[in-house]
């Protein structure tokens, strides 16, 4: 039998790689699920189109499979949900500036209104939230951001 003093607690958890890795699952987790909560409750696009608006906004023109690759889905998914969004009037297709056979997506004004909008919100819970830390905790997560973003990156 197992008792409660006998399971290891999360400062000796995070000692091990495996310990480590679970705790930062479940931390980035409830962080992501938090701050989508944040998102006005006006702006009907889920994550997952947000996130394509935010790849337009970051990089400019793409095609289809570049934004595929990019936010790692099949073009299929890609191509449903660039036709919402047009629909919508949040992304508009152009064609390439040097090859007239394929098109680009473009972000649209509205599309980066929406999206600056539902940014400005998320990042004034965070700031407030950061707030409340340390100077010290602060420090820690500056350091951490850029190897947060490799992490989410890496192949």
């Amino acid at each position: 039998m197992t008792y409660a003093h006998d399971m290891p607690t999360p400062e000796k958890a995070v000692r091990t790689d495996a310990g480590l890795a679970s705790e930062l699952r479940l931390s980035v987790m409830r962080l992501r699920r938090r701050l989508a909560a944040e998102r006005h409750p006006d702006n009907p696009l889920s994550m997952g189109q947000l996130a394509l608006l935010g790849a337009l906004y970051r990089n400019g023109d793409q095609s289809v499979g570049e934004l595929a690759a990019r936010e790692r889905v099949q073009p299929p998914s890609m191509t449903r949900t660039i036709n919402c969004l047009a629909d919508g009037g949040y992304v508009e297709r152009r064609s390439h500036p040097s090859d007239g056979r394929q098109v680009v997506v473009a972000l649209t004004d509205e599309g980066r209104a929406v999206l600056l909008a539902d940014r400005a919100r998320r990042d004034e819970w965070l700031s407030r939230r950061l707030a409340g830390l340390s100077a010290e905790e602060r420090d820690v997560l500056r350091r951490a951001t850029p190897i947060l973003q490799r992490l989410a990156e890496a192949d």
